[in-house]
């Protein structure tokens, strides 16, 4: 089939060809129900997570200046219910879901959070007046090209210096193309548009963290739904924006494995392989909190039985997550990139909550006491099975000299121990209650799990506005 197009003399097609002929051709009932019903389970976490970041400063910020730039248009934003232009709505949403750290997670080469991109599926399905339906099938792609893209680069971009947000930015095109009815060809275009001005720098999630940490992504959400609008209109952009000259694998370098983006689409689906975030907080802290919880809890020890706590973990972590400045948090960013503070608030307060990352809670003497009780080393074992595993070992010494250690291999929420329903129920009930009355998020809820079921997504969208 990849031939199939080709006049004679031409060059066999590009990638961006046959990933944007899939998409143009993927229907609802292609996608089998164990993908259909993960695709309910992101949504309803996704949209939790954006009613928990609608009252985050970051998000007051850019919500504020789009109501001066932004236009009116069909799209819906989340919380405050306006009716917004989709570019502009699906930067507003996308940044929501993003700025807690709390949607999901998949670490291959490269960690993303491909839910980012649902908000590029929710913006254009309402300007097509679409239902549950069509958005199940943008966020079933938005899955799966960012975890194959995730895939293709050994060693990963993040490790080159790139951020994540630059893959996004091939894939939130594709999402929005689809949920347009572009034809294939103008979905391609759609790609190279939003794909060839929109890479990101590794600064972002380096060193002293800042807003821009949880925006990047959603601003390469905002330019792939750019670029569809474009490309419906007939403005071309470059075919060979990933395998060509001067495209991603040339500039960003060796190795690629292409195939990985487009072998065996339709056979099995990504978004089946995709993790959730039991906590708000950096991937890699996952599996330590769960463990010093385990070991804490199930002991029954509190924060002055506590001596030290030893966490044998990647040098990434050691690295990036427990660098001097992060013995010293004073801003949400920090603290939730920061393993001395979140194993720290694990210990004084048995929990790691949004409630843990208030500026109160932050410099809470109690948990402030706990942060140099906490030892991070680098492990060249515990490296040599990542990320197939995400393997922490802890060691908690009392000040009454017992020892309790733990391995864990991947924490709660990874696809190999998920959240199960009720858990994301419960999340997703934490996170809309400030802004939620419960019989609204009840409705809301309802709605999500019989996503099949809905005749409108804007009818969706509006239950998911603030009524407190």
């Amino acid at each position: 089939t990849t031939m199939a197009h080709n006049a004679p003399g031409q060059s066999a097609e590009t990638i961006t060809a046959e990933m944007a002929r899939w998409a143009a051709d993927l229907r609802f009932e292609d996608i089998p129900d164990s993908a259909v019903r993960e695709a309910r389970r992101y949504l309803l976490d996704t949209l939790g997570c954006a009613l928990g970041g609608f009252k985050q400063e970051d998000a007051e910020i850019a919500l504020a200046v789009l109501d001066e730039v932004a236009g009116e248009g069909p799209a819906t934003v989340i919380g405050s219910g306006r009716s917004m232009d989709v570019v502009s709505a699906s930067l507003a949403n996308a940044l929501m879901v993003r700025v807690m750290d709390y949607n999901d997670i998949y670490w291959q080469q490269d960690p993303s959070h491909p839910s980012d991109i649902i908000p590029a599926a929710m913006a254009c399905a309402e300007r097509m007046d679409k239902d549950g339906r069509e958005l199940i099938v943008g966020i079933v792609l938005g899955h799966e090209f960012e975890m194959r893209l995730c895939e293709a680069a050994f060693p990963g971009i993040r490790e080159r210096g790139w951020h994540h947000a630059t893959l996004t930015a091939f894939v939130s095109p594709i999402v929005a193309g689809r949920m347009l009815n572009l034809p294939w060809e103008q979905i391609q275009h759609a790609i190279g548009i939003s794909a060839s001005r929109h890479a990101t720098f590794g600064a972002v999630t380096a060193g002293k963290l800042t807003m821009m940490k949880n925006t990047v992504d959603p601003m390469a959400t905002q330019s792939g739904v750019l670029a569809a609008l474009l490309a419906e209109k007939g403005y071309s952009g470059p075919e060979h924006v990933i395998d060509g000259k001067e495209g991603i694998v040339h500039c960003l370098g060796p190795e690629w494995k292409l195939e990985v983006l487009t072998e065996g689409l339709g056979d099995s689906w990504r978004i089946e392989r995709c993790g959730m975030k039991a906590f708000p907080t950096e991937a890699l802290t996952h599996t330590p909190i769960s463990a010093v919880l385990d070991i804490v809890i199930g002991n029954d020890l509190s924060a002055e039985d506590v001596a030290t706590v030893r966490i044998g973990s990647t040098a990434r972590s050691a690295d990036i997550l427990a660098d001097p400045s992060k013995y010293d948090p004073r801003s949400k960013e920090t603290a939730d990139h920061s393993l001395p503070y979140v194993i720290a608030a694990a210990v004084a307060d048995r929990q790691v909550t949004p409630v843990q990352f208030t500026q109160e809670k932050i410099m809470d003497p109690r948990i402030r006491a706990q942060l140099n009780k906490v030892e991070v080393i680098a492990d060249p074992e515990i490296e040599k099975v990542f990320p197939e595993l995400q393997r922490a070992d802890v060691e908690v010494h009392t000040t009454d000299g017992r020892t309790f250690s733990t391995r864990l291999d991947f924490p709660k929420g990874d696809p190999r121990n998920p959240l199960i329903d009720s858990e994301i129920e419960a999340k997703f009930d934490a996170l809309a209650a400030p802004v939620m009355t419960d019989a609204a998020a009840d409705r809301l809820k309802e709605a999500v799990w019989g996503l099949e079921k809905q005749g409108s997504v804007t009818e969706l969208m509006a239950l998911a506005t603030s009524d407190r």
